[in-house]
């Protein structure tokens, strides 16, 4: 009875979390082609490294696809995808851009309290869904090497969502703080798509 109890506590304060961090989100959609980025504002939208090809979830990444288009191919980011086209976010996530995308795998998501991820599925959870998901969605191309510079300056970056991310460097390795201070690694860096980047990650990033 004692686990259960601490179970059932856990949900209830993340999901009170993420209805405070979904309340101040921008309007979806909105503000996503602009740079709301004070910082590193110049490589945001120029830097153009990475490689192509990539290997994500046993599928090839390529260029010539968008972010979107890119992951629907790779089974360790499935939940993501799910959850993208439950948030509404599929034709903001493949317009223009440029984005960077911090795609939690599959196991990220495994990781939240029983239960979380089925309430955050509902239609009427919608927009709470959607302020998690931009909160992992910068305005602008952040490849692993400009995230590396920032981590050295001491830069943050500011989501779609409204919400600070920080790149920060642990035992020569990149990783990114999310606003409750956990650090999450990188999992597959650079995955370059025709409309940005994204960066695959071991656990969902909160506010």
């Amino acid at each position: 009875m004692e686990q259960g109890h601490k179970t059932g506590t856990a949900i209830v304060t993340l999901v009170v979390g993420l209805i405070i961090g979904a309340a101040v989100a921008y309007p979806i959609g909105s503000n996503m082609g602009e740079d709301n980025n004070t910082k590193s504002s110049s490589m945001s939208a120029t830097s153009s490294e990475g490689v192509d090809g990539v290997t994500v979830g046993g599928a090839k990444m390529v260029r010539s696809k968008d972010i979107v288009d890119n992951a629907v191919n790779a089974k360790n980011v499935s939940t993501v995808v799910a959850a993208v086209k439950a948030a509404g976010l599929v034709d903001t996530l493949k317009s223009a851009g440029p984005f960077t995308v911090f795609a939690p795998n599959n196991d990220a998501f495994n990781k939240l309290p029983d239960g979380t991820l089925d309430t955050l599925l509902k239609p009427e959870n919608k927009q709470m869904l959607a302020g998690i998901l931009t909160y992992h969605v910068i305005s602008g191309t952040y490849t692993s090497a400009d995230l590396k510079v920032m981590a050295q300056k001491g830069e943050t970056l500011t989501s779609v969502q409204g919400g600070v991310l920080t790149p920060v460097m642990e035992n020569n390795s990149l990783m990114i703080k999310d606003a409750k201070g956990n650090v999450v690694m990188i999992d597959t860096p650079d995955v370059i798509s025709s409309n940005g980047v994204t960066h695959v990650i071991t656990s969902v990033l909160m506010q």
